[in-house]
């Protein structure tokens, strides 16, 4: 009896080779997503989807407060408000996709899409290792030369810090993502991975990119080391002058300046070596894929938290402005027309 359904069934062959043939020539790409074939997607849904609000929700509270509290109004809190816009668009480049591809069948994104997404990437990435390494700069300051501080560091200084960072990051961006979206991709179209992350890419040219990942690895390796250089020098001279502190409360007050800015530091950097500086033999796609979910979606979530625990300054002024709006709230309740 002959089958009148046009759709093909799964178990059969010739709808295999027919679908893969067309993902062939196809110019999408397939993303397999953190885990290739998830027993539970909904529990991953529902855990990666309330990261990304609890992220999405921290960073834009830290906006916020800086922007309306005047005791916020200094250069070290401009910085952190760089760093949380950068976290928010870093996190909304990657995550949306993944949570769609959790939830649908269609797990492919476009040429033009994957370009975009590996060019905001790096350039999200390299902003911000230029950018902690100036936040470091800007401890160095406040912790050396409080008295020259805000000469030092001052608005036309910090707006040129915050430039630099952007164009430092997205100068990573140009230089890399015409590159690796110009080699020819004739084989399977199928990144193992979340997103479109250029080693992951790579994989799927069907000519030698040896020469250019050992170019790109060297370019990695130079972004890394002027802002870790510059992190070294800074904490090494704020310990010399927290050694040389007389007074105890000074010196606890250097280390409530800079711890947070210390374990942010840690934490993304620590990352970044393992995915940028250790040796292909130490990698895996496994491991690939969960230190970039540790970068690209827990570390936009951390760095907020971390910020705002253990920091009296941010968590007065969300405080106050708790305070404030259930103040009002308060008097619109309490407030009845026609009543004294």
């Amino acid at each position: 009896m002959e089958n009148d359904d046009p759709e093909c069934k799964p178990t059969e062959l010739p709808c295999t080779v027919e679908m893969e043939s067309i993902y062939q020539n196809s110019t999408d790409f397939i993303l397999l997503g953190l885990i290739t074939h998830p027993t539970f997607p909904g529990l991953i849904f529902a855990v990666v989807f309330s990261i990304f609000v609890v992220a999405v929700t921290a960073n834009l509270v830290m906006i916020m407060l800086i922007r309306v509290d005047s005791r916020l109004h200094t250069p070290m809190y401009f910085l952190l408000s760089q760093l949380s816009i950068m976290d928010t668009v870093y996190i909304c480049i990657t995550v949306p996709k993944m949570l769609q591809d959790l939830l649908s069948k269609d797990k492919t994104i476009s040429f033009l899409g994957c370009a975009l997404q590996i060019f905001l990437y790096l350039t999200l990435i390299g902003g911000e290792f230029f950018l902690l390494g100036l936040m470091a700069y800007d401890r160095f300051v406040a912790v050396c030369s409080p008295l020259r501080y805000p000469i030092i560091m001052s608005p036309r200084v910090c707006l040129l810090m915050v430039l630099g960072s952007w164009a430092g990051g997205s100068l990573d961006g140009f230089m890399l993502t015409p590159v690796t979206m110009s080699f020819p991709y004739c084989g399977s179209r199928e990144i193992n991975h979340f997103f479109c992350e250029i080693p992951a890419v790579l994989k799927l040219s069907c000519t030698d990119t040896s020469l250019y990942e050992t170019l790109m690895y060297a370019c990695c390796v130079l972004m890394l080391l002027i802002p870790i250089s510059i992190i070294s020098v800074s904490y090494t001279r704020i310990l010399i002058t927290v050694y040389h502190m007389s007074s105890a409360e000074g010196r606890r007050k250097a280390f409530a300046t800079c711890s947070s800015h210390i374990i942010v530091v840690s934490i993304f950097y620590g990352a970044a070596f393992y995915t940028n500086v250790l040796p292909h033999s130490y990698h895996t796609p496994e491991k690939d894929k969960v230190v970039s979910a540790f970068y690209t979606i827990l570390t936009p979530m951390l760095n907020p938290l971390i910020y705002s625990l253990r920091n009296r300054d941010v968590a007065a002024a969300l405080r106050n402005v708790l305070r404030k709006h259930g103040f009002s709230r308060t008097l619109q309740v309490g407030h009845v027309p026609g009543k004294c």
